[in-house]
């Protein structure tokens, strides 16, 4: 239901959170032309319309519902369970926009404590949370830790202009998760020809082998569109951690495991065996070129 404005009305409710997508929000530098699009009923940070107690008693309706952190069924806001909430403003609103990794499949809450936090409306890869089913319909989840907030406002600006978000399997936009982190990384020809950093924070060198880099096997595209429109982890020299799949977070980050040096994880859409058999190939190569860039890093 659009405000007395014509514009639709947006809440922002919060589970098990760090608080890091609201901060990551702020960071959107088209953020106040994107909140002119809404009426801003409540943000926990932002300037509102409604309080935290007028929100809980269930009167209004929104048309937007972002949820940030995991869901908890032990946990209030200002005394409202937010199952509650959810049922509520989930069954009045035409979206629901779970922001971040924990929101959408548990994250490190549900790393914490399995038996209790969830995302909102997938537990990892597998339907679950409280929403019912008509509700889980209306999910758009933009997984990351935290999330991109260009991400963010691209999923707002097509909700506020009535445009449809085409999402895949686990509910992610078709436009912003079909690449992988990989796509993009200057890393790349270094990747290609297994030529290895030897630690983090160096300018050169491919960060999978050595460094636990799951950008070949991770949804995003944080290499396409930069943070702050600068930088990404592989290009600073930090490996990607795989912050927008639902088994994140995993243990043994920084480490690529292996048996017998072949790694268990190959990069997505590529046969083991294909892999493989170029991987040892391209390795039998020494490429200078890129082998001297090494040197002078160090």
């Amino acid at each position: 239901m659009p405000s007395e404005a014509g514009k639709p009305r947006l809440l922002w409710l919060q589970g098990v959170t760090c608080n890091g997508n609201s901060h990551a929000f702020l960071n959107l530098p088209s953020l106040p032309a994107l909140l002119e699009r809404f009426e801003l009923l409540y943000h926990p940070v932002l300037p509102s319309v409604r309080t935290l107690e007028e929100i809980v008693r269930c009167e209004d309706a929104c048309d937007v519902l972002v949820f940030e952190g995991a869901f908890d069924p032990l946990l209030e806001r200002a005394g409202m369970p937010v199952t509650r909430l959810l049922a509520h403003y989930g069954r009045t609103a035409a979206h629901i926009v779970t922001a971040g990794s924990c929101a959408s499949y548990g994250g490190i809450f549900k790393l914490s404590a399995p038996e209790r936090n969830s995302g909102v409306a997938f537990d990892g890869e597998n339907p679950g949370g409280p929403l019912e089913a008509a509700e889980r319909a209306k999910v758009v989840a933009l997984p990351g830790c935290p999330v991109h907030p260009e991400w963010l406002g691209y999923t707002l600006t097509m909700l506020s202009e009535g445009r449809s978000v085409a999402v895949d399997a686990l509910a992610r936009p078709r436009e912003l998760y079909s690449h992988l982190a990989h796509h993009g990384c200057t890393r790349n020809e270094y990747f290609e020809w297994k030529v290895d950093a030897k630690g983090f924070g160096l300018r050169e060198g491919c960060l999978y082998y050595e460094q636990g880099c799951r950008g070949p096997m991770t949804r995003a595209s944080c290499n396409r569109t930069l943070w702050n429109d600068v930088s990404s982890k592989t290009r600073i020299g930090t490996p990607c951690f795989g912050c927008t799949e639902p088994d994140f977070p995993r243990s043994d980050f920084f480490r690529t495991k292996t048996n017998m040096s072949i790694p268990a994880d190959v990069p997505l859409g590529v046969p083991k065996r294909t892999y493989l058999t170029v991987a040892g190939v391209a390795k039998s190569f020494h490429i200078k070129r890129l082998e001297s860039r090494l040197i002078d890093d160090d």
